[in-house]
């Protein structure tokens, strides 16, 4: 994977227990990892699916009505 730039969540307090997103241009893909382990686990998805897990997240429907 190409060198990315995450910014932590401003949700997160200090500590190891945060997340941090990326986007990466050309792909157009959303990036997700955690602080204790930045480079271990990465999700990677696409904005439309980024979307639909937030909307899971916030109680909502997701874009596609599932």
């Amino acid at each position: 994977m190409p060198a990315i730039s995450w910014q932590k969540s401003s949700y997160c307090a200090q500590g190891e227990a945060c997340l941090h997103v990326a986007a990466s241009a050309p792909a157009k893909t959303i990036h997700l990892t955690e602080s204790g382990d930045p480079r271990g686990a990465i999700l990677g998805a696409s904005p439309d699916a980024f979307g639909a897990l937030l909307g899971v997240i916030k109680g909502g429907r997701s874009r596609h009505g599932a």
